[in-house]
């Protein structure tokens, strides 16, 4: 009878984790405690129908909702960021993490939306149980709580983390037997056709230790001590080896047998303050996913990040004037033996005497802007420019921005959606999926502009690498094409490709129209400093169609260069397609 009940329960976990491909969820909080997110989640599941919590590993639940399809989960996503109804670091879920269900009480996740039910595989078998030593004799059940009762907490806690990983135990991790470690006990037992009484003989608790040590074999778990860091803890010696200092990292770099492994010791002099910029600036490295938990808690913070490729962990605390912490990167997909290696990297973890000097490395050759001591910094796959014309934040810019991106930011830290496009016009609209308030937004020129009048395009020319908006100076040669369509304007001035987006103003500083991008395998290649420009008037019919009331002027005294500059700084905005 136990067989059949664990095997269901199987049934079900490997059902969830085999259909979570193609199931997508929005999770809106994660819990370090069961008891904790089983409250959170009753709080959610007051106000919402479909919350649902999952076991994440590492010690944290997640409190998702869902299921959806992939594009029902992003419009939900939108939705209730934008109705202030979740909070605003909420992200999509894409289910690879979830492993045991904790809310509803019972499971019984519903079906994605839009999507058909999946054929449930049969589940596989379970792996061998491993050999105890024969050193260690059978037990009575008296004799197994008399040997277990000498347990060290340490011990027990061992084992209470060895369930867990083994997929029978979901509770806290406090070495206290109480219902829930017994109950895991006996599935564990009944698992592996031993007799089910809830307390493991010490061959038993040998052979449980065995299975949850067995995947670190081959990675050779070994201290390494690092007096110039300052930090003493396990690695796994046999993937990753020391290359070099890049403060505030000591870098150990994946060998052969695991190439994309990264294990990077964070070392730094610094307070609160100087922790909190560091949690920025981890995440907008290439090494850390976007996609993950994160958590900043005044003065320590940890994050996760996970893709198709890769699996990454960061934290770090401030103690005594020291900012001391560890980042393991590791392939997805490979969590049994990464949840492993994480347990001995954080339980050995020790600080000593010492933090890196900022200075240990002198500047080389292979500085860059776009890498953070030595380490990539994750970049968008286009960029292009953009600008504000309402008080909260809708912008206007090229249809060419928005194409195929997975996610959208203004100025790479708000994230924004696509609330229309225009696909012959060529003018995509967006809104930020936060409350932003601009410095100022555009005014669009009313009246027909005169030829030969000097014009400038307000942009990043060069995919935001500069901070700050630039003005390309040039000319209004036609208010026709070259085939005499009046909606686009003919430009004399040498734009770059991100400037494409970016208004075309006049002296005044109201916008003519927005310029638009080169056509791309034309037949005839025209001259690089001829561009074209919307019409402002049909960029305003697109947003008064949107609900949005552009602001508009008549011909107005000229600006000098530098207040020009000034203005178009106030509502010019770099849009990144990610």
């Amino acid at each position: 009878m136990y067989r059949i009940i664990l095997a269901g329960l199987l049934f079900c976990v490997l059902a969830v984790q085999a259909q979570a491909q193609d199931r997508f969820w929005v999770q809106v909080e994660a819990s370090p405690t069961l008891s904790e997110a089983t409250e959170r989640a009753r709080v959610y599941a007051r106000r919402f129908d479909d919350v649902q919590g999952y076991y994440l590993g590492r010690g944290f639940y997640g409190i998702v909702l869902g299921p959806y399809s992939e594009s029902l989960a992003r419009e939900e996503l939108s939705r209730l960021l934008r109705t202030g109804q979740i909070p605003s670091d909420s992200y999509l879920q894409n289910g690879r993490r979830f492993e045991q269900q904790f809310w509803p009480i019972g499971g019984g996740g519903a079906m994605p939306r839009d999507t058909l039910v999946p054929e449930q595989d049969t589940p596989p078998a379970l792996s061998a149980l491993p050999q105890a030593p024969l050193a260690i004799p059978d037990e009575t059940v008296r004799e197994a709580r008399a040997s277990e009762a000498a347990l060290s907490r340490t011990a027990r806690e061992e084992l209470q983390k060895a369930l867990r990983w083994a997929g029978f135990y979901d509770a806290a991790i406090d070495g206290a037997f109480g219902r829930g470690t017994r109950s895991a006990m006996e599935a564990w037992q009944v698992a592996y056709a031993q007799d089910p009484t809830g307390v493991l003989t010490s061959r038993q608790r040998a052979q449980l230790l065995a299975q949850y040590n067995a995947v670190l074999s081959d990675v050779a778990m070994q201290p390494v001590r690092d007096d110039v860091a300052g930090i003493e803890m396990q690695i796994p010696t046999a993937v990753v080896a020391f290359t070099e200092y890049a403060p505030p990292f000591a870098k150990f770099a994946g060998q052969s047998t695991l190439p994309t492994a990264q294990v990077l010791l964070i070392s730094q002099p610094g307070d609160a303050g100087r922790l909190a910029g560091l949690f920025e600036v981890l995440q907008v490295l290439d090494l850390m996913p976007p996609d993950g938990p994160r958590e900043l808690r005044g003065d320590s913070f940890f994050m996760e990040g996970v893709d198709d490729d890769r699996h990454a962990f960061a934290t770090a605390s401030v103690e005594g004037g020291a900012i001391k912490g560890f980042v393991l990167v590791w392939p997805a997909g490979d969590n049994p033996r990464r949840d492993r290696i994480l347990d001995v990297m954080q339980s050995s973890f020790t600080r000593l005497d010492g933090t890196l000097d900022p200075n240990l490395v002198p500047p080389g050759e292979d500085q860059a802007v776009d890498m953070v001591a030595g380490l990539s910094v994750r970049q968008p796959q286009l960029s292009r420019s953009g600008f504000y014309v309402s008080d909260d934040g809708i912008v206007v810019t090229t249809s060419e921005a928005i194409a195929n991106c997975s996610r959208i930011t203004l100025d790479r830290d708000t994230n924004a959606e696509v609330v229309a496009i225009n696909a012959d016009l060529g003018v995509a609209i967006l809104r930020p999926l936060t409350p932003l308030a601009p410095v100022d937004v555009v005014t669009f020129q009313s009246d027909t502009p005169r030829l030969k009048d000097a014009v400038a395009v307000a942009g990043y020319p060069y995919d935001g690498v500069l901070h700050a908006p630039t003005l390309t100076f040039g000319t209004l040669e036609d208010i026709r094409d070259l085939q005499g369509d009046e909606r686009r304007k003919r430009l004399l001035l040498a734009a770059q490709a991100s400037n494409a987006g970016g208004p075309v103003l006049d002296a005044s500083g109201a916008a003519l129209g927005m310029l638009l991008p080169r056509a791309s395998g034309a037949a005839q290649t025209l001259p690089s400093d001829v561009q074209f420009s919307l019409d402002a008037a049909l960029i305003a019919d697109v947003l008064t169609a949107q609900g949005v009331v552009p602001a508009q002027t008549g011909s107005t005294p000229a600006l000098s260069p530098v207040a020009l500059s000034r203005k178009a700084a106030n509502f010019t905005v770099l849009v990144s397609c990610w």
